[in-house]
């Protein structure tokens, strides 16, 4: 099997080189033998180190599980190497892969998820180029100050806090140059890997990976997509005046630079700097909730990376408010959900490979909010819930008045809808009074009074 292995990966490396060759949309100059290599390399290894460190020990033992779990450990440090050091796609994937804790290994999400904190800079003078080839201009003519340092870098793109020439204070966002032109190679790459890696492994069912990184890249790697998305958002949720989402610049924006409002703040699970500001844990915890309920439930479109560096609080100066800033638009999904939620909830029984690519999407989600719920310790007022809740019985209520005729049907639904929403109101008085000091002092008294009678 060990030899077998081998073969296969010498056979994709060949397969790989010779369908690049041939496709005359793809210059097989752009990978190099280094990179390609790389990939290739690691893939072996990996697949020779489950091939011949498993085989001679029985399975389901207790020795069987140790060296699994070590293994996965070894396999997982390997592909974060390997996707530090090819950069761009491959600590994207990386870091889908890091949260899929509903799928993967434990071993494998705990060492990928550090992708997030590891994302590569461009240079000044990169910056500068892909500014220069999108706009037409040299960055001290379109700007009165520039930042070198970035705000934050990710795997396709960092941002910069810049001042026009007018005055206004604004956040540039340049892609790195070369991920354009290295995404689509990249995927080929990883689709031919894989392939091989399925034959060896019949069982090994992550080939949706790729499927999914054909679909999403082109739009993440499209700023004018990430722009229309945050106008669209915006739009949409106009009525929550807690949540502020930055304007965008359209005359200085391309598919490679994004110019927009400057907003800043502190990140939603940050405690500490909400108690230094004077900001209601508990109001940004509930309005995380609503904010997102709505997305999923109401209008069905969800914003599909809410970790804590895209989601930031801000107190106003002026109204004393706490708002919610919501950045990073690249990624949305519309989700089927918002009209039929009750057809997904069988699947959710079913193995997790089977759940729509959408619902992993929104479990990812609602993992990244119950984790920012546990860092502000706001997890015990179960607002977020209520407030899904809330969302779910009007989608349906809308859902099911949109499918009768009848007035009198119709006003059913209406009074049993406020009905269910009176009982979740009703609960949460109940747990705001059991967690508040009122609350303490009235069951401390019933308590009494119970003792006293006997």
């Amino acid at each position: 099997m060990a030899r077998r292995a081998l073969k296969l990966a010498s056979l994709a490396a060949a397969t790989t080189g010779v369908y690049l060759y041939g496709n005359e949309f793809l210059d097989p100059n752009d990978f190099g033998v280094v990179r390609v290599g790389r990939a290739i390399a690691t893939t072996a290894v990996i697949t020779y180190d489950y091939l011949t460190s498993l085989r001679s020990v029985p399975y389901g033992s207790e020795e069987y599980d140790v060296l699994k779990s070590q293994v996965h450990l070894r396999s997982a440090e390997r592909l974060r190497e390997l996707c530090c050091a090819n950069r761009g796609t491959f600590i994207k994937v990386g870091q889908h892969l890091g949260a899929l804790d509903y799928l993967l290994p434990e071993e494998y999400t705990r060492t990928l998820k550090v992708l997030h904190s590891q994302a590569p800079q461009s240079t000044r003078q990169e910056v500068e180029q892909v500014i220069r080839e999108d706009l037409g201009k040299e960055i001290k003519e379109l700007f009165a100050s520039f930042e070198d340092t970035p705000l934050g870098a990710a795997s396709l793109a960092q941002v910069h806090k810049a001042v026009l020439q007018d005055g206004r204070t604004v956040a540039v966002k340049v892609q790195h140059p070369k991920v354009q032109a290295q995404s689509s190679k990249d995927i080929l790459l990883m689709e031919v890997l894989l392939l091989v890696v399925k034959q060896i492994f019949p069982d090994f069912e992550f080939m949706w990976l790729v499927e999914e990184a054909k679909k999403n890249l082109p739009l993440e790697l499209d700023f004018l997509n990430e722009g229309r998305n945050a106008e669209k958002v915006a739009h949409m949720l106009k009525d929550f005046d807690f949540l502020k989402v930055p304007r965008i610049y359209w005359e200085l924006s391309t598919r490679r630079v994004l110019l927009m409002e400057f907003m800043e703040g502190g990140q939603v699970n940050d405690r500490a700097y909400m108690k230094r500001n004077g900001i209601d844990v508990n109001e940004i915890s509930r309005n995380l909730g609503k904010l997102y309920s709505e997305m999923i439930f109401v209008n069905g479109f969800v914003h599909c990376d809410p970790h804590p560096g895209n989601v930031l609080v801000k107190k106003c100066p002026a109204s004393g408010k706490a708002h919610i800033i919501l950045l990073d638009h690249g990624l949305y999904q519309d989700v089927e959900i918002r009209s039929n939620a009750a057809a997904y909830l069988p699947q959710i029984t079913q193995l997790l490979n089977n759940v729509p690519r959408q619902m992993l999407l929104l479990l990812k989600t609602n993992d990244l909010l119950r984790g920012i719920e546990s860092a502000l310790h706001t997890r015990a007022s179960a607002s977020s819930f209520l407030n899904m809740s809330r969302c779910c019985i009007r989608a349906v209520s809308t859902y099911q008045r949109s499918k009768n005729r009848s007035l009198y049907r119709r006003a059913q639904i209406s009074l049993t809808e406020a009905l269910s929403l009176w009982q979740i109101n009703l609960y949460e008085l109940f747990l705001w009074l059991k967690g508040s000091r009122l609350g303490n002092w009235v069951v401390a008294l019933l308590s009494w009074m119970h003792h006293s009678t006997h």
